[in-house]
């Protein structure tokens, strides 16, 4: 079921906005200018992490298994470098978002999305809160705190099974993990594609640049982690 709000316009008309309206509606040109910039970067770290998975695989069904284990590092590297970067996007989004008063829309991830386990459960418990909690901003923060706990573990898990892979001969299963994480991460991937694009369409015009710069560089700014205790952010 599509998450939807009302929005008063003056002449008491009502106009019901969802979050796939603020997906597939055009951003104004700066924000789009951010947007295409933050997610081009990580569809790059994402892409070639995907290339040097697909190599192991393929190295690895053709007994090349040195060369196997050398690609899944360089995957395992990569994927590392990405969730820090979706992490410290996280904890920047969910401190901007207590201060701006337009509140982005968000929809709970869904555990048909996802492959294993993990992040099946994050799922689920992200569909829970999302019920019972009250106020549009409390959903928001949630949201980007469970997706930015998951990818944390997604990448912990990806990496650990990577360093197994490496130091002995792994299990059918091991590689098996390996897709299945990738996918997964994946799918947080594009969930926090959305919530940047409702994010920046309720952002004020004005705080664009500085968020660009925020997120674009993040050595300028404290790295930022998202807690259980934002969860009593103001609704």
């Amino acid at each position: 079921m599509v998450f939807t709000r009302r929005i008063r316009q003056p002449n008491s008309t009502y106009i019901r906005r969802s979050v796939t309206d603020d997906w597939i509606r055009a951003l104004p040109y700066e924000k789009s200018r951010v947007f295409e910039n933050i997610v081009g970067n990580w569809e790059c770290c994402f892409a070639m992490t995907s290339v040097a998975l697909n190599d192991a695989l393929s190295l690895r069904a053709g007994g090349e298994l040195v060369c196997a284990q050398q690609s899944v590092v360089i995957a395992s590297a990569l994927l590392k470098r990405l969730s820090e970067s979706l992490v410290f996007f996280c904890g920047a989004l969910a401190n901007r978002g207590r201060n701006i008063h337009e509140v982005p829309l968000v929809e709970p991830l869904r555990t048909s999305f996802f492959r294993g386990s993990r992040a099946q459960s994050a799922a689920t418990w992200n569909g829970i809160l999302h019920h019972i909690v009250f106020g549009d901003r409390r959903r928001f923060v949630h949201k980007l705190r469970i997706l930015s706990d998951t990818v944390e573990q997604l990448e912990h898990e990806f990496d650990k099974t990577a360093q197994s892979i490496g130091a002995s001969k792994a299990s059918p299963a091991c590689w098996t993990a390996l897709d299945h994480l990738h996918y997964d991460f994946s799918t947080c991937l594009r969930e926090t594609e959305v919530v940047l694009k409702s994010f920046l369409r309720a952002l004020p015009a004005e705080q664009v640049s500085a968020f660009a710069v925020e997120i674009e560089d993040p050595s300028t700014h404290p790295r930022l982690r998202l807690r259980w205790g934002v969860s009593r952010v103001s609704s």
